[in-house]
């Protein structure tokens, strides 16, 4: 054969390799979608306008005009310092290679071999970033029980060895491949009813039982200073909300699409149940209940989100509405406990009802596995043993944390810095400046 037929039979060969292959590029290059990498890019965007200014202002209207500023400063300050924790360690924790589905491995320290390839149909870059804004809330939740008291500097540190020893963890446990999540127990939370709720509100409820009660609590508490600015955090709370829950299907599909109008149905019916209870008990709705009954609904219908009927939100929208009123206004009280903004009544109490709900109302027909009332009690047990592991780890590992930080730098402020003003103590500024030009503060 002369060597111009050898060279032929080679181009030709050749060539219908690179014919051959071309379905095999097509189809490598079609595992990224550009329609599943926008809405989660989307929804990244939107879980972070949650965190501030959602929860920022929900937060920051709620407390004295002295304390406002602080508020505001803690839930910015999430944002920027889980952000750093994220790429650092925190990933990786979460989403490295299991270690005994206890928790990840450290594969991906400072976002190592975090890339553009492809997790699923989206960027691993772009659905890790959009994890971490579940994280920067969680923490950021946690806040809104120990306001008015704590010290700045133990916030921070709390905060970061929080995020690390008990959030990390969590997530791990649940969506990370670890022994809670489809791999191991199989319990239900799509989109963090044990992971970001029932852990920050169990964390709360200890942090104040340790830290205390704020000075001439209840008899000198002030009322919200901000009716509006929690109103307007509410609301950016739901909109928000849409990207925490829609965007946990990952894909532009079905699924976030019952995410999506499950999530408005159930925090519109929590928030009308509670109204329709303070006008039968106290005879007036309020604005605070109302925003507060939205919130409700938003934290209990997270972990059914992707698993549950229109119909069934519905139920567990309501189920909302009367479990946390009864911990905001009975449960508090009752106990004593001070509770700044009712972190453990929403979100502690509301996030346990949404994972118990989930394991009652589930169903195969809406995506997930059938619960108590299609024929599978086991599901709702399973619901059970998540909600019981999630408190006992996030309650002792929270006791703890706040034990090496007392033993670093006070937990609290003093009492004069306190009656003085967060704003003034900690940070050196007001958020309100009454005062004319050339007036002092201390001027009549």
């Amino acid at each position: 054969m002369s060597w111009t037929r050898r060279g032929l039979i080679l181009m030709a060969g050749m060539m219908l390799a690179g014919v051959i292959s071309l379905p095999v590029l097509a189809q490598e290059a079609a595992k990224i979608d550009s329609g599943d990498t926008a809405w989660i890019i989307t929804s990244t965007l939107l879980v972070m306008v949650m965190t501030a200014p959602g929860l920022a202002l929900f937060y920051g209207g709620l407390v004295n005009q002295r304390n406002v500023l602080t508020t505001l400063m803690h839930s910015f300050f999430c944002l920027c310092l889980v952000s750093v924790q994220w790429v650092v360690i925190g990933y990786t924790l979460s989403f490295g290679a299991t270690q005994g589905g206890v928790i990840g491995g450290l594969g991906h320290l400072f976002f190592n071999g975090v890339g553009p390839d492809a997790n699923g149909t989206i960027p691993q870059l772009v659905f890790a970033m959009f994890q971490c804004m579940f994280a920067v809330i969680t923490v950021g939740l946690i806040t809104g029980a120990y306001a008015e008291r704590i010290s700045f500097s133990a916030f921070v540190l709390f905060s970061l060895l929080w995020t690390t020893l008990i959030y990390d963890p969590l997530c791990h446990w649940v969506w990370g491949g670890g022994w809670m999540g489809p791999k191991g127990l199989k319990a239900l939370d799509f989109a963090g009813g044990t992971v970001v709720h029932i852990s920050s509100g169990v964390s709360a409820l200890v942090t104040i039982l340790v830290i205390g009660k704020r000075h001439g609590y209840p008899h000198s508490i002030t009322p919200p200073h901000n009716l509006p600015f929690t109103l307007i955090g509410a609301s950016l709370l739901w909109f928000g909300w849409f990207g925490f829950n829609a965007g946990s299907a990952l894909a532009a599909n079905g699924l976030a699409g019952l995410a999506f109008c499950v999530t408005n149905t159930a925090a519109a019916t929590a928030a009308l149940t509670w109204l329709l209870i303070e006008k039968i008990f106290h005879g007036k709705p309020t604005i605070l209940g109302a925003a507060t009954g939205a919130v409700a609904g938003l934290v209990a219908i997270t972990p059914a989100s992707g698993f549950v009927s229109v119909c069934s939100s519905l139920w567990i929208g309501a189920g909302a509405g009367i479990v946390c009123y009864i911990g905001v206004n009975t449960i508090k009280k009752r106990f004593g406990y001070d509770d700044t903004l009712d972190v453990f009544g929403v979100h502690g109490l509301g996030g346990t009802w949404g994972a118990l709900a989930t394991g009652l109302f589930a169903s195969e027909a809406a995506g997930g596995t059938n619960g108590l009332f299609y024929g599978n009690p086991t599901q709702l047990w399973l619901q059970f043993v998540s909600v019981a592991a999630t408190i006992a780890y996030a309650g002792i590992g929270t006791f703890i944390i706040l034990k090496i930080v007392g033993m670093i730098t006070p937990l609290r402020v003093k009492v004069e810095d306190e009656v003085a003003g967060m704003d003034l103590s900690q940070h050196g500024e007001v958020a309100y400046n009454f005062f004319s030009p050339g007036m002092s503060p201390t001027s009549h």
